[in-house]
């Protein structure tokens, strides 16, 4: 019996996974600046996280094309916060600097690599 070459899953995609690994690091980054500030950070990854989630696990019912444009709009949407965070004149230091040299880059590097992903994916 010949064996069928299972399709991989969107979320699989050697391409999405540093964007997913980037996300958890700067979930990680904001908790340690939030405990050294003396807060209590937040453990879930809010609406936007689940909504990510069940479109990368719909990709296939979706097609990739959908579900990538929906990872790029959210992306965009994260970088516009940061931009809109970063005009903030109290804003301090330590999170103007996380975000300026770390996250919104991260956040425009996503941008491109989706926009690359959406051009070659199939209609």
């Amino acid at each position: 019996m010949a064996e069928m070459k299972r399709q991989q899953n969107l979320g699989e995609s050697t391409h999405l996974q540093p964007i997913y690994a980037a996300h958890k690091n700067a979930v990680s980054s904001f908790q340690a600046l939030i405990h050294r500030l003396g807060g209590i950070p937040c453990e879930d990854s809010g609406a936007w996280g689940t909504w990510a989630k069940i479109v990368l696990e719909g990709a296939n019912i979706l097609g990739k094309k959908v579900a990538l444009k929906t990872l790029l709009e959210g992306e965009k949407s994260g970088a516009k916060d940061y931009e809109k965070v970063l005009q903030d004149a109290e804003l301090s230091s330590d999170v103007r600097a996380l975000i300026e040299t770390k996250l919104l880059p991260e956040q425009q590097s996503h941008i491109r690599t989706l926009d690359r992903l959406l051009d070659t994916a199939p209609e």
